[in-house]
């Protein structure tokens, strides 16, 4: 079940070649394989990786200059999908041409546009500030996952689990999963989706923050998060000595952490993250123990997630206990079934190449 027209993150920026490289970047999303360029001007664009004549990825082809040369039977084509040269023919045929995606970059993030080109809208770009910000510093992850992207849309919407899968990280107390989170719907300026507040007062600092900063206190701690369409959390989040005005930041923890998933396939997932903190800490080594920290977290997560795919039957979720900790995912799955049906019945358009 997911939304066609949307934004889907494809890449982070550095993993896309420069234009002079002869490399091919390409990734799968929603079951269709995509193929990003560089282009010698600096832009980026995005075509199927699928040549039309026998569907051989073009991937698997090479570069000249900005065009991308089949390796199967030699077609070429250009940076907007376009074949120029049937090796053969004089001509090609008018059909000889493969599908471009709308694409955008923000902050990092590479986007393409999944659905019907004429509603690509950049509104509905998530607003991933410190993945690029002067005030926030970072160090960007990717990881993959062999399970469907709602399974995990799931666990971000719902972090009662981590007093429990993220004991000796991220969680710490089992006040989290004692916290009733305030779930709220999210509906406009082009942005859907639920958020998400959770605050755990007076609660021993965890593990994750032990590894950069001393605390001779308890802390009051909180998660404030947007969980947007497609799939993307945007989150505040932080930890403050217990005693400290709720305005004094000078002890505190702040950070802010954007993640977003992206269907591959039915059954698997990418998922981008990174999680900042404030540039005025000095230090350089803290971002690479947070890193450090969210990849064993993380692994926790796939981990536990995994189990519980291989776990699923074919009517898992109608068996399923519903509880009080599915509030926020009950609700974003609702929004999301009515995106989806929404699209389905809705006329059909014609889809063209989008060319701008």
């Amino acid at each position: 079940m997911w939304v066609k027209n949307c934004w889907y993150v494809i890449a982070w920026d550095h993993e896309i070649p420069a234009a002079n490289e002869d490399k091919l970047f390409t990734r799968k999303v929603l079951n269709e394989p995509i193929l990003v360029l560089r282009t010698s001007d600096g832009s980026m664009v995005a075509i199927a990786d699928k040549c039309c004549h026998r569907h051989a990825p073009l991937s698997a082809g090479h570069r000249e200059g900005d065009d991308v040369r089949c390796g199967y039977h030699g077609l070429l084509f250009d940076a907007h999908g376009q074949c120029k040269e049937v090796p053969g023919m004089d001509t090609p045929p008018p059909k000889a041409c493969v599908k471009k995606y709308p694409l955008a970059v923000k902050n990092k993030w590479v986007f393409v546009w999944m659905g019907d080109v004429e509603k690509a809208d950049l509104a509905m770009l998530p607003d991933n500030f410190s993945c690029d910000h002067p005030d926030w510093v970072n160090v960007p992850g990717y990881m993959h996952y062999d399970t469907p992207y709602l399974l995990i849309a799931d666990n971000l919407l719902d972090f009662s689990h981590l007093s429990y899968v993220h004991a000796n990280t991220l969680g710490g107390s089992v006040a989290i999963a004692l916290a009733k989170p305030l779930v709220e719907v999210i509906d406009s300026n082009g942005q859907r989706g639920v958020k998400v507040s959770r605050f755990i007062p007076d609660v021993p600092a965890p593990p994750y923050y032990k590894r950069f900063q001393d605390f001779d206190s308890n802390l009051d701690r909180w998660f404030i998060y947007d969980f947007l369409f497609p799939s993307t959390l945007l989150m505040h989040s932080g930890g403050r000595p217990v005693g400290d005005a709720a305005d004094d930041n000078s002890r505190a923890v702040i950070n802010h952490s954007c993640q977003t998933l992206t269907p591959e396939t039915d059954s698997s997932t990418h998922y981008f993250f990174q999680q900042s903190h404030r540039a005025s800490v000095q230090d350089p080594t803290i971002r690479h123990n947070m890193f450090n920290t969210l990849i064993e977290a993380f692994n926790e997560d796939r981990d536990t997630i995994t189990a519980q795919f291989k776990n699923l039957t074919e009517n898992a979720e109608h068996e399923m206990l519903p509880l009080h900790f599915d509030s926020a995912l009950i609700r974003f799955r609702k929004m999301l079934a009515d995106a989806v049906q929404l699209e389905k019945n809705a006329a059909p358009h014609t889809i063209v190449k989008f060319n701008k």
